[in-house]
């Protein structure tokens, strides 16, 4: 499609899924969703009827008949319904078989096995070998089918994919993995080889949620989930995703403020040095549950602003796995947190507190985002892009119809 792509770390990949302006411009004309917003809103109707109308009153003048009925519903039945070219068909089937794929061969490079010799013979270095190949054939297959594809909720994660491997560009280069100017990756054998495996394993390490290949694993299985189709997620999820975040706000308000951590009175009145420890792992246990629910719904989520929120979430959350195990929260590989009870219990409810005025307030401010950004349409225009960055060109597409 003569796209060409100038690899940064900071680049923003998203624009290159959107819609494909007819003229060339860049600025792309409405896409199928602002189309579908148009017509769901009566704008795009009213503007025909106050077009064809006007002709149909000079068409009654000059006694000539207008069809100008039918031809508005045949004009509104084909936005309502596009047609999708075998072009576009054969890279929607292409985009999701080939993330299947891609999410096969990343499984692989996390695979600890991956990084053992066999007793037939074969040996650790080939089998990397192999399976970054793999890695680096079906990525190569995603990113191609994806600019050609209309499923925008898909797409997404693929533009963000592909920004975490710009970031990651010089990691990348040192075992052997080139970015090509269109996005695609390219595979230097010798320099694999000379690498050394542990480098690769560490890379696409499954233990690490921030590192390159959980990342990417993570986007892909977001990816796999999204529906096929070019419209935004059901309300109902939407809905479930904003009441967590909001429900996860308050619990961080509470586990970061001074209220929670009061201490406890006798039956004078008078305070004692001691904390109602039930109170706050129940506001810690709501915490955890809200968090997961959060992530369950939102995740797969088309809602770049949403998306982005989470992803801030997700890396401190990891920022602070060592701190929160202390407190008898872990993290699992999918970023999902569980509580034990009896570890929190046993904690210095004073550290506790001091560790949540910080994350907490920084958690309750990406939540309350989160919130904002599933239960509103404010960013049906994908004004933020899936990195996080603010797109203005998407931003503006949809303010004269929403």
């Amino acid at each position: 499609m003569g796209i060409k792509i100038n690899v940064s770390n900071n680049r923003d990949y998203s624009q290159l899924f959107q819609s494909i302006s007819s003229n060339g411009s860049g600025l792309g004309n409405l896409n199928f969703l602002s189309d579908y917003a148009s017509i769901k809103n009566g704008s795009y109707a009213k503007l025909m009827k106050s077009y064809y109308g006007t002709k149909q009153s000079s068409a009654a003048e000059s006694g000539k008949k207008s069809s100008s009925g039918n031809v508005l519903e045949k004009i509104l039945e084909e936005k309502k319904n596009p047609k999708v070219s075998k072009d576009v068909q054969e890279a929607n089937a292409n985009l999701t078989t080939g993330l299947s794929n891609l999410k096969t061969s990343v499984s692989a490079l996390q695979n600890g096995k991956t990084y053992t010799d066999t007793e037939n013979g074969q040996s650790a270095e080939d089998k990397v070998v192999s399976a970054m190949k793999n890695f680096v054939s079906n990525y190569n297959d995603v990113v191609k089918a994806a600019k050609g594809s209309t499923l925008s909720n898909k797409t997404a994660y693929v533009a963000n994919m592909m920004s975490t491997t710009a970031a990651n560009a010089d990691k990348l280069s040192e075992i052997g993995i080139n970015i090509n100017s269109n996005g695609t990756l390219e595979l230097n054998e010798a320099k694999l080889k000379a690498a050394g495996t542990s480098k690769v394993q560490d890379l696409f390490s499954a233990d690490n949620i921030m590192s390159y290949g959980s990342t990417i694993a993570s986007r892909l299985r977001f990816a796999g989930a999204a529906a096929n189709t070019n419209t935004t997620d059901s309300t109902d999820k939407n809905n479930t995703a904003g009441s967590s975040a909001s429900s996860l706000k308050e619990d961080s308000k509470k586990l970061a403020g001074d209220e929670l951590y009061a201490k406890i009175k006798d039956k004078d009145g008078k305070e004692t040095d001691k904390y109602d420890v039930d109170k706050i792992f129940a506001t810690a246990k709501s915490f955890v549950s809200n968090y997961n629910k959060m992530f369950d719904a939102a995740e797969s989520s088309f809602n770049s602003g949403a998306l982005a929120n989470l992803s801030y979430i997700r890396e401190k959350t990891a920022r602070n796995e060592n701190a929160l195990k202390q407190f008898g929260i872990s993290v699992d590989q999918k970023g999902r947190m569980k509580i034990d009870e009896d570890v929190f219990k046993k904690s210095d409810m004073s550290k506790v507190q001091e560790f949540f005025k910080d994350y907490g307030s920084s958690i309750a401010t990406n939540a309350s985002l989160v919130d904002y950004y599933t239960t509103t349409r404010a960013n049906a225009a994908n004004g933020y892009t899936p990195d996080g960055s603010y797109n203005v060109q998407g931003n503006l597409r949809y303010t004269d119809i929403m």
